[in-house]
């Protein structure tokens, strides 16, 4: 694990690093020109949704279209969610709404964000105008975190866990320890619920000192279009960040997703669907073991719903894999992670085994 820094502060919307990573390069790019011959592995959103009785949810609230939109009842559902006041909660326009509130909205000199991880923090911290220091998590070390390694004079820390592109749960212990007093500690769990029992979550912890946490709803209900998050912190924060946001920043038909997604209803089949990508992802990885010969390497454990490859010529693999079908996440774009090295969405057994075929050829092509 090593300390690194990230360039100037991004200016005129550059978002390519001093190293080269392009950090608004997202898995959508993979599958926006491929049309619906591709199936995807590159995007993290769970197949077939959102769920008939959510859209069902979703088109009552139109209706209400000509009013203003009143998060009041979908902020109370959400605090209740988590077993909090209201005023620790804040709905934000997906979780990438967020990122910019915090580095807007809060006062910052030092922000560290540890790598590799979802890039738009510190894209978002960048546009704002600030340096950005980095932690390398290292794959000879599992990719998992060392507190140690966030510098001491780092007043903002940004942490995924499960963590995108690694797969990996950092122990709620390891990020507790990163928290101290005048530190503001931001844990994105936008890939929790994912997680059966959600354990190692901090959602919900009000013990913790300057404990940020943000939800995305979009991953597990199938909702990116529709752009639908939250914040749960001290109040003081939540009011510095609700100043940063514009009047009525989240839309009527987000506001009926977030009540219906938080409802006892939604969390059992949440958490049924955690147990399945649980063992779909299982059936992937032992699937991609097999390749393991051939130089393939999977980062594990993996507990998010997608998993990380090291594979030799990865860029050709993936192109060949293009035109097999499939879409995959390239892994260069994250600070941390060279051409080498693939992400791979969890999908059923039927796609997984399919994609596993598709790979073989690929690999092969690749190698002639």
């Amino acid at each position: 694990m090593r300390t690194d820094h990230a360039g100037n502060p991004g200016r005129d919307g550059d978002t390519t690093g001093a190293d080269g990573h392009d950090l608004r390069h997202h898995g959508d790019v993979e599958v926006r020109d491929g049309g619906p011959a591709l199936t995807d592995l590159a995007v993290n959103v769970r197949a077939d949704t959102p769920p008939v009785w959510l859209r069902e949810r979703i088109a009552a609230s139109l209706g209400g279209l000509a009013a203003y939109p009143d998060g009041r009842a979908a902020r109370a559902a959400v605090a209740a969610r988590h077993g909090l006041p209201v005023e620790r909660v804040l709905l934000t326009a997906g979780a990438a709404e967020a990122f910019v509130l915090v580095a807007r909205g809060l006062k910052i000199r030092q922000p560290v964000v540890v790598h590799p991880q979802f890039t738009e923090p510190e894209a978002a911290l960048r546009d704002a105008g600030h340096a950005v220091g980095r932690v390398l998590l290292r794959e000879e070390d599992g990719f998992r975190l060392d507190p140690g390694a966030v510098p001491e004079d780092a007043d903002v820390v940004v942490v995924g866990n499960p963590t995108n592109p690694t797969s990996v749960l950092h122990p709620a212990a390891s990020l507790v320890e990163l928290a101290r007093p005048g530190r503001t500690l931001v844990v994105d769990e936008a890939f929790m619920d994912a997680v059966p029992g959600e354990r190692d979550a901090l959602a919900g912890r009000t013990d913790v000192p300057g404990l940020v946490v943000l939800r995305s709803l979009t991953k597990t209900w199938g909702l990116a279009g529709l752009r639908i998050g939250y914040v749960l912190a001290d109040p003081g924060t939540i009011a510095e960040l609700s100043r940063a946001q514009p009047l009525w920043p989240v839309s009527t038909p987000a506001l009926a997703a977030a009540e219906a997604c938080v409802s006892p209803r939604a969390l059992a089949e949440a958490g049924h669907a955690a147990r399945r990508v649980a063992a779909d992802r299982a059936h992937l990885v032992a699937g991609l073991r097999e390749f393991e010969p051939d130089g393939l390497r999977v980062v594990e454990p993996a507990d998010g719903p997608f998993v990380l490859v090291r594979l030799p010529r990865a860029a050709a693999v993936r192109d060949r894999l293009r035109g097999l079908g499939f879409a995959v996440r390239r892994g260069d774009t994250f600070p941390g992670l060279g051409e080498e090295w693939l992400r791979l969405a969890v999908r059923d057994r039927t796609t997984v085994n399919g994609f596993l075929q598709a790979l073989d050829r690929a690999m092969a092509a690749a190698g002639s």
